[in-house]
């Protein structure tokens, strides 16, 4: 009977895998999910545990086997968040020296999450997504949306900010936009990956409850209301077990509590043990030689923790063959939504939608800060003289950072931008400071003689009307790159020095920087303008021109706080057992009281606060009201907010809502964002917002029973457009 029952599922099974060449209008839908499902089942009864086993780990830096003989193709992964990554040799790091694929880099994730435009982040992961199709990719190993916790994170360019509130909500339209081009989104790193220094052996403490409300947010929307189909584990440990086959996060919370049915993907060389991959839910282990870390033998890709020693211990029956049939069900059912979906655009890359969705993200992600005797905009006409001073105005910042470094088509310095979009000013450039070639996990120091780039510069601000120095950081190691941590919150290279000296020569002094994070900034006095402008990609120049020209008035805002000093940062607060630990291990002391919910609740005021940014116009708002003053737990609150565009020029802002809790049993942030809505505006133009809040937001995570508590009682309501910028204030209640 079991042979018969057999041959019945293998029979229907290759009916429906002939029918799946039918196009449907949603490879996705509920119906062709179900369709899937039965599909899968008839496969599993075709494979050996031999085939099983082998879809679960790597078989060259970036592809996992296939079945030939049942026609199931290899699974292709490619880096990253912001960019399809140039093609890698199949057994080394190597590049395999491809010319045909060159991309569009689009601005690295800060830079979108302070568009605080969730309908942008969608045309940036569908424009990402086809340029990973057009390259054959079936899995785009991003976004990551880990939390800013510290300035000194080497990762954070990569990631969304502070706010798990906006990173989630820029997660999910983005992971929605790769998705529709049948290639899967796999959002990184699960979990608690906050730090790159000493991330493959750093042990964390965090309590259940900064974990709920702080670190999984935005994996949580990425599973439940995005739909994501990949996840990528974290190097690091959390309470003493390797995350990326973690009891808790992965088994019981990710695959049990959210119900997630998508594949586990190990970061390479994230797995350290066999019976640990197995129970706690990895499902694919990518690595870099035999032991998933470092070295290499004949045939490594068999030694990995999910591979030969895997198999021995299924044969065994030390582990049962559902363990593995669940591992291979998600592997399927990744294919189907993928590489097996018949029905699969085409792809595209390199277009002109693609560039122009690059550089709206940019020019919307400019963060104006500082505009003095309205520095900004500058006026291109004759008789003008900028001089350009800096070597970020010139170097690339998309080659290097890690896995996130890229090979564009073409990547428009902002130098290049400048000289186009100023026709009748002179432009004038020299580099000022020299900072050595970029290089993954080694510091080159610089070539060139500092003293003299210094005293060029300075005889080049001479000679100019105004001056831009373009700084910051850049991608080499121990900067912004992955592999590890910045080692100075200052800007490198005697940037500060040169800036001063500058300033004592031209006091018509503009900032441009490009960074990831927040920097100390103790020249900022002798500056009349300051703009953050991130790591922009391939559009770079043409975006920071649009905004330094007026032509786009400056909108972006943001997604962290910068602290006047490091110490005013809540993980540094607490000294070296915080940030980066002792022994390996870290406390996250500062609990649920992360990036503005520190400043705000410990009455410390920052540099530059969450959710800040100037515009080349201005806004009132008012008529600030909710719907009514008292709800019941499932209601919705209605903010309503008039913006008026009370300047001369076109411009957008972004309306921030903020909620407290008068009288909480527990401690709560003075404030946290719960919702925002950007407007744009004509000058003189009013528009209405409105922004809804569900009520059964407002919980908190209980630790006294391990699930979500909703307070009755007072809510305060805060509405501005920053952090610590707030318009109007309102009381209701929760009954």
């Amino acid at each position: 009977m079991k042979i018969i029952n057999t041959q019945v599922m293998v029979l229907v099974g290759l009916v429906l895998l002939v029918s799946c060449n039918k196009k449907t209008k949603n490879p996705v839908s509920q119906s062709s999910n179900n369709l899937i499902e039965v599909k899968i089942d008839s496969l599993l009864l075709l494979l050996t545990m031999e085939e099983k086993v082998d879809l679960c780990h790597a078989q060259s830096k970036f592809s996992t086997k296939g079945v030939d003989r049942l026609g199931i193709p290899e699974l292709w992964m490619a880096d990253g968040p912001h960019g399809v990554r140039a093609e890698i040799s199949w057994d080394s790091w190597k590049y395999a020296g491809w010319t045909n694929d060159s991309i569009t880099a689009f601005p690295a994730l800060t830079c979108l999450a302070s568009t605080f435009n969730p309908k942008l982040a969608e045309a940036y992961g569908f424009s990402l997504g086809e340029e990973a199709r057009f390259r054959n990719k079936d899995v785009l190993l991003g976004p990551g949306v880990n939390i800013y916790r510290t300035p000194f994170n080497g990762r954070n360019f990569e990631y969304m900010g502070e706010d798990p509130f906006l990173a989630a909500t820029m997660a999910v339209p983005y992971i929605k936009g790769i998705q529709k081009n049948g290639v899967a989104a796999c959002v990184k790193h699960f979990a608690l990956n906050n730090q790159e220094h000493q991330r493959h052996f750093v042990n964390v403490n965090v309590s259940d409850r900064a974990l709920h409300e702080i670190y999984l947010p935005a994996f949580k929307a990425a599973v439940q209301d995005a739909n994501v189909w990949a996840l990528m584990g974290a190097y690091n440990k959390f309470r003493e077990q390797y995350t990326t086959h973690h009891e808790l996060l992965t088994k019981t919370i990710l695959k049990g509590d959210w119900e997630y049915d998508g594949v586990v993907i190990s970061d390479w060389g994230s797995t350290h043990n066999t019976d640990e991959a197995a129970i706690n839910g990895l499902d694919i282990e990518m690595g870099t030689g035999t032991d998933g870390l470092s070295s290499s033998t004949k045939n490594h890709y068999d030694h990995y923790f999910l591979a030969n020693p895997f198999l021995a211990k299924l044969k065994s029956g030390e582990i049962p063959e559902r363990v593995l049939d669940d591992k291979v069900r998600r592997i399927l059912r990744l294919r189907y939504r993928t590489n097996l979906s018949k029905n699969r655009p085409l792809g595209r890359a390199n277009n002109a939608e693609h560039h122009e969705v690059a550089r709206k993200v940019a020019t919307e992600g400019i963060v104006l800060l500082k505009n003095k005797d309205n520095l900004f905009p500058i006026k291109d006409q004759e008789g003008l003289t900028i001089a350009i001073i800096g070597e970020n105005a010139t170097r690339s910042m998309t080659a290097a950072g890690g896995s996130s470094e890229l090979k564009p088509k073409f990547e428009i310095s902002p130098l290049e931008g400048i000289r186009t979009r100023f026709k009748k000013a002179t432009v004038l450039h020299t580099m000022g400071y020299e900072s050595g070639p970029s290089q993954y996990s080694r510091v080159y120091p610089p070539t060139l003689d500092q003293d003299s780039l210094k005293t060029e510069a300075i005889q080049l601000a001479k000679k100019a009307d105004i001056v831009l120095f373009v700084g910051g950081l850049n991608k080499s190691h121990k900067q912004d790159c992955e592999g590890d941590d910045r080692q100075q919150f200052g800007l490198p290279f005697g940037q500060g020095d040169l800036i001063l000296a500058i300033s004592e020569v031209n006091q018509n002094l503009g900032l441009l920087l490009l960074t990831g994070n927040a920097i100390d900034m103790p020249w900022l006095n002798e500056v009349k303008g300051l703009m953050q402008t991130w790591y922009l990609g391939s559009m770079s120049g043409q975006a920071i021109a649009d905004v330094i020209s007026g032509d786009i008035s400056p909108s972006g805002k943001l997604p962290f706080s910068f602290p006047k000093k490091l110490e005013d940062n809540g993980a540094h607060s607490f000294g070296i057992a915080s940030y980066p630990g002792v022994d390996m291990t870290q406390h996250y002391k500062e609990d649920i009281l992360v990036g503005y919910r520190w400043h705000d609740t410990k009455n410390i005021e920052p540099l530059y606060a969450f959710g800040y940014g100037l515009s080349y116009t201005s806004f009132d708002l008012d008529n600030i009201q909710s719907d009514k003053k008292i709800y019941s737990q499932n209601d919705t609150v209605k903010i309503t907010c008039d913006v008026t565009n009370t300047g001369d020029l076109e411009g957008s802002e972004v309306v921030q809502v903020y909620v407290g809790k008068t009288n909480s049993k527990v401690e709560r942030a003075t404030k946290e964002l719960k919702g925002f809505s950007k407007v744009k505006l004509k000058k003189g133009e009013k528009k209405s917002v409105i922004i809804s809040l569900d009520i059964s937001k407002l919980a908190y995570y209980d630790e006294s029973k391990s699930d979500w508590n909703l307070e009755t009682g007072d809510y305060e309501i805060y509405v501005g457009n920053a952090s610590n910028n707030i318009s109007g204030y309102m009381v209701v209640t929760v009954q």
